[in-house]
């Protein structure tokens, strides 16, 4: 080799290097961002909305049982401009499209073995949201790897048995974690054994992660288990934060209430009505988005926690609950 080609070489190197050293820092300051926010720092998080159904009503494809993985094979594209909107209503947290990358569900559809470069490809797709939202506004934006419930996520007869739990969980965790998640997002958990499992399997990456359950009626589990014990079990495993998403907005306040006294910020995530047993979708997307931020009741828009919303809301629907969190941070609120 000629000395000026390994001078080439070793500059390539060099810079390689550089780039994984920058990278790496701004991991660690938004984590410890992410840290001081969840600590109560500024008010609660504004995690982002519904990206299934902001699919649908964008007239794309998302049947069983790819859901939302249908756009990471057939509309990259489309996904990224959800992100984009989403941040752009005022969204701190971008959840991954990774709801269904799974291996076991992908080999359903005969995918298998794409669920590395699926997961690696939903990531991607929120970090460069990310970037670009951050080359216009020098906020903090966080990516959450969603890590759902194996099977139907209304359907707690279905859960796999506990091997199976670790095994999968645990593929699809190190998965997100190593696509560049900043924490892990478990969410839509219908029993207490399934968010266990997972949970080890996101503290087993180090990254931070919340978990969160879908209670249709009161605070009890789809599987029929106490919300505020199966809560307490993920808090024992390390969760940040705890709570509930894609729930009718009614049952919001009895959730809140069983969950108060545990000592963890509180995920609250409803959805626009109560979905569908077999699809998950919501049956009415036509709640009034400035009235929104109401359904969460008072006390929570200077407390730590993490404030989204699920099934059938839009952008407008975080920009409202943004507006209400940002309107109590402003010096006289």
């Amino acid at each position: 080799m000629r000395p000026e080609d390994r001078d080439i070489q070793a500059g390539g190197a060099r810079t390689r290097t550089s780039a994984a050293v920058r990278a790496a820092a701004a991991s660690d300051t938004r984590r410890l961002a992410l840290a001081r926010r969840l600590a109560g720092e500024g008010g609660p998080l504004i995690l982002d909305g519904a990206t299934g159904t902001e699919l649908e009503r964008a007239g794309l494809r998302t049947g069983l049982p790819l859901w939302s993985t249908h756009a990471l094979l057939e509309a990259p594209e489309a996904v990224f401009q959800i992100h984009a909107a989403q941040l752009a209503a005022g969204a701190e947290i971008l959840t991954a499209n990774s709801f269904r990358t799974q291996r076991r569900t992908l080999a359903r559809a005969g995918l298998a073995e794409s669920d590395a470069r699926l997961t690696r490809l939903a990531i991607e797709l929120a970090v460069r949201a990310r970037l670009a939202r951050e080359a216009a506004d020098a906020a903090p934006v966080w990516i959450a790897g969603s890590l759902p419930p194996l099977e139907d996520c209304y359907r707690p007869d279905l859960v796999p048995p506990a091997e199976a739990l670790a095994r999968e969980h645990g593929r699809q965790a190190d998965l997100l974690g190593e696509a560049g998640a900043d924490l892990i997002l478990v969410e839509t958990m219908n029993s207490a054994r399934e968010a266990r499992a997972a949970a080890r399997a996101a503290a087993a990456t180090g990254l931070p992660f919340a978990v969160s359950f879908v209670a249709w009626e009161g605070a009890t589990l789809l599987s029929g288990e106490p919300l505020r014990t199966a809560a307490a079990q993920a808090l024992d495993e390390g969760a940040s934060a705890v709570g509930v998403n894609c729930l009718p907005i009614a049952n919001l306040a009895v959730c809140r209430r069983a969950l108060a006294e545990l000592p963890a910020p509180l995920l609250l995530s409803p959805n626009l009505g109560q979905p569908e047993p077999r699809t998950g979708f919501a049956r009415d997307a036509s709640g009034d988005p400035r009235r929104f931020p109401d359904a969460f009741g008072e006390g929570l828009w200077t407390a730590p926690g993490i404030l989204g919303g699920c099934c059938g809301t839009t952008p407008a629907h975080i920009a409202a609950l943004s507006e209400r969190v940002r309107s109590f941070a402003r010096p006289g609120a």
